[in-house]
């Protein structure tokens, strides 16, 4: 067996191959071709946006945004535990490969999803979610385990990287069908962006493989053995629970995140609803428009990391903030399409950066040398998993109340006022992040 050590370029790359592959799930299930296929599907002449979810009657795309904040909430609520429990049995991996196929076949049945069966097409929208979130809190506890902590801001931002070179490939494949079905004798328009679904299904879990076969398995517990697992698992979420309150960096760092997080994550799920409604955009344009967004955020991704070894990972995240603020704000005037297009090409520049930086950044807070990170980790991913839940639910109803999606765009600033604030606290650790080598 092949022993891994810290910064194997090797297994650097296999890692990254998992965000090469559940990505594909970011840019077509919550981006691009599931909102506007789902948008295009429940708006009917006789009903407008208003659908009939069980008896209740709702807006679309409330639905959806409320859809997904049940989703994040419920694995905001277990995933602690269930990391612990990865942590004390050894078995990081194999649950890590259980969220991803879970959340690969639940995109898989979306291939079935029409007006008739929105019921069940909206859980499996939920399930996909669940699936995704779990996979990506393992995926990120292996990076302070396969990288120096110096090392970390460029592997997280290779990791995104190839995430959005490979949803990138995956939705082109994609648009081909949707956009030119006569190639191939399609004749159901409905066909191109239901395949898109399955194919998001096979590429996750196929591409999955490679991280799947190269990461290593993390070693069971050998303490605490005379309690049963349930009194263990609880007794190891006490312990991470008390040392991240300990770490006074930890501790000011998860509140900025939540808030600035929330605004994040919601503008990226409900920039093609924005434009499709507010705008008339008409889907392929909304499509082609958020591919824009992956291409620019690589850049983005590799700017921040490269900034922040210069400036420190806090003043670019303070100076990225400010952005997103700007982009809301902006969101309010938008008018036209170049407009739109212009605003996207921005938050693609400043998601990428946000994203890796944030991973990153947490990472390297960190103790030293700790061998339970998927259970340090699955704070950050809560974290970022009840920001989103409180995004979408305040979001949702604003639209809700005054009818005007702009209203809940413009409301976003105060999260990312809210979060710099906080992450003010944080400028004396500046110096400890840039360049911070190995202890």
């Amino acid at each position: 067996m092949r022993v891994f050590h810290k910064n194997d370029k090797r297994l650097i790359r296999s890692w990254s191959m998992y965000d090469w592959a559940n990505s594909a799930y970011n840019l077509v299930i919550t981006s691009t071709i599931f909102p506007a296929y789902y948008t295009a599907v429940t708006q009917t002449s006789e009903h407008g946006d208003v659908v009939n979810f069980f008896g209740v009657q709702v807006i679309n795309t409330v639905l959806s945004n409320y859809t997904l904040a049940i989703a994040y909430l419920v694995m905001a609520l277990t995933l602690p535990f269930i990391s612990c429990y990865a942590d004390i049995q050894g078995r990081k991996k194999q649950i890590m490969m259980f969220f991803t196929y879970f959340g690969a076949l639940s995109c898989m049945g979306l291939y079935f999803f029409k007006l008739e069966t929105l019921e069940i097409s909206v859980i499996l929208f939920g399930l996909a979610a669940m699936g995704y979130i779990g996979g990506v809190l393992f995926n990120n506890s292996y990076l302070p385990e396969i990288a120096t902590v110096d090392q970390q801001d460029r592997v997280s931002a290779q990791g995104f990287a190839y995430g959005y070179v490979g949803c990138v490939t995956l939705q082109l494949i994609c648009l081909v069908f949707i956009l030119k079905p006569d190639w191939f004798g399609i004749t159901d328009p409905s066909f191109g962006p239901r395949l898109s679904f399955l194919l998001v299904g096979l590429w996750w879990m196929g591409f999955s493989t490679i991280p799947f076969r190269a990461l290593p398995n993390n070693k069971p517990s050998t303490v605490r053995q005379a309690r049963s697992l349930f009194q263990t698992v609880i007794l190891d979420f006490r312990i991470v629970l008390r040392r991240i309150g300990k770490s006074d960096r930890i501790r000011r760092f998860l509140p900025a995140y939540f808030f600035y997080s929330a605004g994040v994550q919601t503008v990226m799920i409900v920039a093609a609803a924005f434009g499709s409604k507010e705008l008339k955009l008409e889907s392929s344009k909304l499509i082609i428009t958020i591919l824009l967004i992956q291409i620019v955020a690589i850049v983005g991704a590799i700017a921040m990391s490269r900034l922040s070894a210069k400036m420190g990972n806090i003043k670019v995240l303070l100076a990225v903030i400010v952005v997103w603020i700007g982009v809301c704000v902006s969101a309010f005037y938008v008018e036209t399409e170049m407009q739109f297009y212009f605003l996207a090409c921005v938050v693609g520049l400043v998601m990428g950066g946000i994203q890796s930086l944030s991973r990153s950044t947490y990472s390297k807070f960190l103790p030293n040398n700790i061998k339970d990170t998927a259970s340090f980790f699955s704070f950050y991913d809560v974290t970022e998993k009840l920001a989103i839940v409180m995004g979408l639910v305040s979001f949702g109803l604003i639209e809700q109340i005054t009818r005007n999606i702009r209203y809940s765009a413009v409301f976003l600033t105060i999260f990312f006022i809210i979060g710099a604030l906080l992450l003010l606290r944080l400028r004396g650790y500046n110096r400890f992040l840039t360049g911070r080598k190995e202890d």
